[in-house]
């Protein structure tokens, strides 16, 4: 069954017996479906996630339009399901389908996965053998899709090298388009899927193809660098780079989702990279150089986003967006024209500077009444071992202008594990939180609520904190202890990741193809939207 005929059994039978059904019926305000008949290709974007969590992701609606864009091309969409109606799609032996056009996925030409975070890998291969196609490249023939992947995840692509056929490394928006067109030309002349690969991977140098590359393991058990197993092959995979992000438009008629989504809102990528030089960031070093986007090309992309889906909030995203050199500017424009509309604004990333205390004048709590700030480390001097150029003094002084501003809600973003950490430097994070907190009460009478996440840090490929080792799981326990110990004020609220978690993203953002098969077998035990 494929089309309309899945469709209506899915609809009559399988949806009455799901949770959200909604999530696997496509339809959605602003989605995109192409006759057939104009079509040279179809691409399905998979995302390994659930959809509440796929459709928030600002990625996907990029390379949505981004391949929607081409007129011969049709872009369409598949998520991870939910254990039940995964448990319900095996039973009926049916495949995992579009949401556009519910054609399976094994029928497109290209299947694209966004890998976001490592403890996605399995959802992969959930997607990957409801679709029905083969789970390894080495089972695949030439009539199947391609199976591609982009995304932070892919600085690292060895463990999963096993099931995709190539990934694209860094910006995916001119270079995707590029890739479409050629696999079928290469496709079409080619005798055997490797010769296929083989052409990608001498025309393509920001995309690396793991069949044209072998690995040889030391006798010390480490995996070397992977060598080229034919002449011209580039030794090193060079990230793409979108140089002018103004000729990049911004998508403008995002699809709004059926059910409620983590992210509710209208997204705009205000700039590119980071000016900082952060020693633990992974997306500092893959998101160079710093690039901007026009003032008035923002506000028009907003005002016209607003009237394709009647949102009533915008998140402005980078990865400092206080750091745009002409925030204020954007912001109060933005104010103009958004007020009258009821429209608030969000800014996700605020970097803790003397900025911030500009900030606190310019934000207002119309909508929400809390900041989020990321310290990562409580005391200055450990700050400027990690590369973080921020102080107490500027952190304390932009709170004070918040709280007269009205907030009243401070959600701190803190790291433990680093090299050289002391316990001081833990016992920082607890005393900096409550100094915070009772700043507020010395203002208006009452504390603030502050939130201290602290995650457990893991040194990311492509950082200069990759040659140090992650630290024991011995050693964050006694770290997580030794902050519940010190918590003493209750308008204080204290989260720390799950150890084992983040210790197996350490495993897999370092690890060698060899962790494929690890994989693998965890899958087939049962692991499922582990993150």
């Amino acid at each position: 069954m494929i089309g309309s005929e899945l469709k209506d059994f899915v609809v009559r039978k399988i949806l009455p017996q799901v949770e959200k059904p909604a999530q696997y019926l496509g339809g959605e305000w602003n989605m995109i479906r192409k006759p057939a008949r104009d079509l040279a290709g179809r691409f399905c974007l998979a995302f390994p996630e659930l959809y509440p969590i796929g459709m928030s992701n600002h990625g996907l609606q990029v390379l949505y339009a981004v391949v929607n864009r081409m007129p011969d091309w049709a872009c369409e969409r598949a998520f991870t399901p939910a254990p039940d109606m995964e448990k319900l799609l095996r039973q009926a032996n049916l495949p995992l389908y579009s949401l556009e056009t519910f054609t399976p996925l094994c029928q497109f030409d290209i299947v694209g996965f966004s890998l976001q975070h490592e403890l996605n890998y399995t959802n992969v291969l959930t997607m990957l053998e409801l679709g029905k196609i083969p789970l390894r490249t080495t089972d695949r023939a030439l009539k199947d899709p391609l199976v591609i992947a982009g995304g932070p995840c892919t600085v690292n692509p060895e463990p999963m090298a096993d099931f995709i056929d190539l990934f694209v490394i860094g910006d995916g928006e001119e270079i995707l388009p590029q890739l479409c067109r050629t696999w079928l030309a290469v496709r079409s002349r080619s005798t055997s899927r490797e010769e296929a690969l083989r052409q990608l991977a001498e025309q393509f140098p920001h995309c690396y193809v793991p069949s044209c590359y072998e690995v040889e393991i030391a006798p010390d058990g480490r995996a070397l660098p992977p060598r080229p197993r034919y002449p011209g092959l580039p030794a090193v995979i060079s990230p793409a780079v979108v140089r002018d992000l103004e000729a990049i438009p911004l998508p403008t008629r995002p699809i709004v989702p059926n059910i409620e989504c983590v992210q509710d809102r209208i997204a705009v990528e205000i700039m590119r990279g980071c000016p900082w030089r952060c020693r633990f960031c992974q997306s500092t070093v893959l998101k160079r150089p710093l690039r901007y986007r026009k003032v008035d090309t923002i506000v028009s992309a907003v005002l016209e986003t607003y009237r394709n889906t009647g949102y009533n909030e915008v998140s402005l995203l980078s990865l400092s967006t206080s750091d745009y050199p002409h925030f204020e500017e954007l912001y109060r424009r933005l104010k103009e024209v958004l007020a009258p509309l009821r429209v608030s604004i969000s800014v996700p990333s605020l970097r803790i500077n003397e900025q911030l205390k500009l900030l606190g004048e310019l934000l207002d709590t119309d909508r929400h009444s809390g900041l989020t700030l990321a310290p990562e480390a409580a005391r200055d001097d450990m700050r400027r071992l990690i590369g973080k150029q921020i102080t107490n003094e500027d952190l304390i002084a932009g709170c004070r202008k918040a709280f007269e501003r009205g907030f009243d809600r401070i959600k701190l973003y803190f790291m433990c594990g680093f090299p050289g950490e002391r316990p001081s430097d833990l016992e920082g994070i607890i005393e900096l939180a409550e100094s915070i907190s009772r700043l507020r009460r010395e203002l208006v009478g009452k504390p603030a609520t502050v939130v201290a996440n602290v995650s457990n840090l893991v040194p990311k490929p492509h950082t200069p904190f990759q040659w140090h080792g992650m630290a024991s799981r011995q050693y964050f326990l006694e770290a997580h202890r030794l902050l519940v110990r010190r918590k003493r004020m209750r308008s204080v609220e204290l989260k720390y990741h799950d150890l084992e978690t983040s210790l197996l993203e350490g495993l897999l953002s370092r690890g060698d193809r060899r962790l494929g098969r690890a994989i693998e077998i965890a899958w087939r035990n049962g692991a499922r939207l582990d993150n």
